[in-house]
């Protein structure tokens, strides 16, 4: 496989678990209404693992490098939390008066995801490399 296609296959992997972490941590966490939002615990579920494997995913078999990873499907949870932020100071502008807080307990969980899932991801290749070194 040529450098340009295995670059090309990175950046489909990374898109689709972009995308795939976005929605499934997403989804959960816009349905809780504020009152009862607590972060991060509100985070916590089945969108955070798929976040992971995401990340495995996109570093094991699209081959992408893992800080791309790392920042990319990383960023899926916060931005899923700045989504929710920007739909409701629209319509309240006193509400999320702590955002910045927000956006930070949610880039520090995505980070750990992430980066836990691409050092997954990353298993198969330096056992590959080990194997044939001996």
């Amino acid at each position: 496989m040529d450098k340009v296609s295995r670059q090309k296959g990175a950046k489909y992997w990374l898109a689709a678990a972009f995308a795939v972490g976005f929605f499934a941590v997403g989804l959960p966490y816009w349905q809780i209404p504020y009152a009862k939002v607590s972060l991060p615990n509100s985070l916590y579920g089945t969108g955070l693992l798929v976040v992971g494997v995401g990340a495995a995913a996109a570093r094991a078999f699209g081959k992408a490098r893992f800080v791309m990873v790392f920042f990319i499907v990383g960023a899926t949870v916060p931005l899923a939390v700045l989504a929710r932020v920007a739909v409701e100071t629209n319509r309240d502008p006193t509400s999320h008066n702590l955002w910045p807080f927000e956006f930070i307990i949610a880039t520090a969980v995505g980070a750990l995801c992430a980066s836990a899932g691409a050092l997954l991801g990353s298993l198969p290749a330096l056992l590959a490399k080990r194997e044939d070194d001996a």
